[in-house]
């Protein structure tokens, strides 16, 4: 007896690494999008078939923690999971139809989610049936738990394309947001020595009060010592940050709203040429974020002007391929026009006030050099 019940739990782990080289050998067509000329499964059917594949790790999961269970029935559980996770790709690969590249990235992550959570309960479930005493039984009901949340992720999951590349600006959006709140900490010299006295005196330029964003309620943060030094040239240059910023948030939302409008339109947004110029509006946003990260980093004393005149420049050259790639839509909308414009008139600000600091550095720089 002793020698079958070896012999079955082997055929187990046989059939389960079996099972798992096929289904990674099926993931291998994901490195793809699915051809044009198929047919696009709609991703109800995704979630149906997600949903019964959670119940089936709800039913297996009872089966392999019951009282010594059969080989065989085990087998066949095992056999009829795989069926269905075989099913799901195919499902999910069939509704990559005409996705570009952030939608079918979405999509493969969501899939590829419900598959290891998948094989990490049979895994555990396997080895807790050939080694009971090695506490693999236990964590069957938590990996069981992992398959439903993979499960609901696949309601969240974007089904079309801009609905993915709206979320990737929203991350872009909270990139900037980041940005802005740490440079409203900044504070100049004289006013950390008033706050350190404890004198009361707000010498905030007026410009670092008016940029104004919807930050979220009761988050704080006390400013180190490295954004509490500030000359009053520099400070001027942080307002001028953060009005970028503000106005850059601003164009973010404006873009955000006009990609939004197209996912309520599927005979526009699954056009070839719509998601190749969403793809490029994305990656625009995203060059625009790596900027205003740049230029946050560049206010800590001792500013850093060839490097913000840089940012300056490419966020410029940013808002231009904007505006060519949404008017290749034949229509501009008026808010995102005027956004745009705001944000290039602080771009041209900033630009001015890092020439009038370079400017006024020059005579220091100067007389260092005579000092030595």
């Amino acid at each position: 007896m002793r020698k079958m019940g070896k012999s079955g739990k082997s055929g187990l782990m046989g059939a389960l690494d079996s099972h798992t080289r096929n289904i990674y050998e099926t993931l291998k067509m994901f490195d793809e999008t699915a051809a044009a000329s198929l047919e696009r499964t709609d991703w109800k059917e995704v979630i149906k078939l997600g949903e019964e594949i959670a119940k089936q790790a709800t039913v297996a999961g009872i089966l392999w923690t019951g009282e010594a269970p059969k080989v065989t029935e085990l087998e066949e559980s095992m056999g009829v999971y795989f069926n269905m996770l075989n099913g799901l790709l195919l499902l999910c690969h069939g509704s990559t139809v005409g996705a570009g590249p952030t939608l079918h990235a979405s999509i493969c992550a969501s899939t590829k989610q419900m598959i290891e959570s998948s094989l990490s309960f049979l895994r555990a479930a396997v080895l807790s049936y050939e080694n009971p005493s090695s506490g693999q039984r236990q964590t069957i009901p938590t990996l069981v738990g992992l398959v439903w949340e993979s499960c609901q992720a696949l309601k969240t999951t974007p089904t079309n394309n801009p609905t993915a590349i709206g979320r990737k600006i929203i991350q872009v959006a909270a990139s900037v947001k980041d940005v802005l709140r740490e440079m409203k900490e900044l504070k100049p010299a004289d006013e950390t020595r008033a706050n350190q006295t404890g004198e009361d005196h707000d010498t905030r330029p007026d410009a670092e009060a008016e940029a104004t964003v919807d930050d979220d309620e009761g988050e704080s943060s006390t400013a180190s010592d490295i954004g509490s030094n500030l000359s009053p040239q520099e400070m001027v240059i942080a307002a001028s940050v953060i009005l970028v910023a503000s106005d850059t948030l601003q164009y973010i939302k404006e873009l955000l709203r006009f990609v939004t409008a197209l996912s309520k339109k599927p005979d526009v947004a699954n056009s070839t040429s719509v998601v190749v110029s969403l793809e490029n509006l994305l990656q625009i946003c995203e060059k625009i974020g790596v900027q205003i990260d740049e230029l946050g980093a560049s206010v800590y004393p001792p500013q850093e002007t060839s490097l913000m005149n840089t940012a300056v420049r490419k966020l410029v050259e940013c808002i231009e391929r904007t505006r060519a790639e949404v008017q290749s839509f034949d229509t501009m909308p008026e808010g995102l026009s005027q956004v745009c414009q705001a944000l290039e008139n602080s771009l041209n600000k900033l630009e001015s006030d890092l020439g009038c600091l370079d400017q006024e550095r020059v005579p220091e720089i100067h007389k260092l050099h005579l000092n030595t």
